[in-house]
């Protein structure tokens, strides 16, 4: 978030792309980006949104729903920042019958705007990179690869409420 790049380089992180917090429940992956979010110049700025929420939203008001994620207004260069809580926590959800997988279609749409203008996203999951690959599918996983810094939490770490 600070943009340091003699760190960055040290722990092959890449400054242009987004980060993807990955980790068992109650790690504090979430907790980490609300912490990051005032060190995040203005033009990185991000929105923390949960995928569940989202997905709650397409149900109520169809693609409409997802224009804000997808779509940069008129006096725009690039999408707005947004952190996607909870990746795979949302679940299938229609809108009068019509099925979306409506992560997928974000960050599919999102990774195109990524390409064109270096719009960056920022993910939580709690999947592994298969799980990732079993629910969204290859080309969104191998997408990813090229959006997101992976930083991983171990298995095995501790939740912080305890």
């Amino acid at each position: 978030m600070i943009k340091d790049p003699k760190v960055a380089d040290k722990l092959q992180i890449n400054l242009d792309k987004g980060i993807l917090l990955s980790g068992p429940i109650g790690c504090g992956k979430t907790s980490i980006m609300h912490l990051l979010k005032p060190f995040s110049n203005h033009c990185k700025d991000y929105k923390i949104k949960t995928c569940r929420e989202i997905s709650f939203e397409f149900a109520k008001h169809g693609y409409e729903a997802l224009s804000p994620y997808t779509q940069k207004s008129n006096r725009q260069t690039r999408l707005s920042g947004y952190c996607f809580d909870d990746l795979g926590a949302e679940q299938q959800i229609k809108h009068f019958g019509n099925d979306c997988n409506v992560m997928a279609e974000i960050l599919i749409t999102r990774y195109e705007h990524f390409i064109e203008n270096k719009s960056i996203t920022h993910i939580t999951t709690n999947l592994s990179a298969s799980e990732i690959e079993n629910v969204y599918g290859n080309r969104l996983r191998s997408r990813m690869r090229n959006m997101f810094n992976v930083v991983s939490f171990d298995s095995n770490s501790k939740d912080k409420r305890r």
